[in-house]
């Protein structure tokens, strides 16, 4: 399974490819994608738009998992991420590329164990998880990284329930 994890966000969007092999996962590419702020909003999501689809080619993910908009204290905040989110949702499903949505706290619990985890303790324990020298930073980067996992994670548990459901009926 390979999949890339997206915290999607108009300034800044986080994103991180991780593999799952047999026995082991790992770390394909991670970082950022930044748009500019003084670019109307317009243009910005065209740069993000265009960053990304060149990020699928490169990348070849077999899914993409996204983190779900949230409600927001900051309503221009959320409408920003939500815009965000979905041109990178429209780019991959134009590539033809499966897109999965996870909660922030899902995505936190999952990967820590506490739906409520902060950022630095998702950040120490991605980088238990992959076997990283160092937590990955920015903060962006790791949600990303994080929502690849829980994506993984959870595909493994549905998967194994299917095998389990069909292997009952036989």
């Amino acid at each position: 399974m390979f999949v890339l994890g997206v915290d999607p966000g108009l300034t800044t969007t986080g994103f991180g490819a991780v593999r799952k092999t047999v026995g082991s996962i790992e770390v394909a590419a991670a970082g950022v994608i930044r748009t500019d702020p003084g670019l109307p909003t317009p243009g910005r999501l065209a740069d993000l738009y265009g960053d990304f689809v060149g990020l699928i080619e490169d990348v070849r993910p077999e899914g993409v998992a996204v983190e779900r908009v949230f409600v927001n204290k900051n309503r221009l905040t959320a409408t920003r991420v939500g815009q965000a989110s979905g041109v990178i949702m429209l780019a991959a499903a134009l590539a033809g590329i499966e897109v999965f949505e996870y909660t922030p706290s899902a995505v936190k619990a999952v990967v820590t164990g506490d739906g409520s985890a902060s950022k630095t303790q998702i950040q120490q324990m991605v980088a238990r998880r992959l076997g990283l020298s160092a937590p990955p930073a920015p903060a962006d980067m790791a949600d990303a990284l994080a929502v690849a996992m829980c994506h993984i994670q959870s595909m493994g548990t549905r998967v194994g329930r299917l095998t389990a459901a069909q292997g009952a009926r036989r």
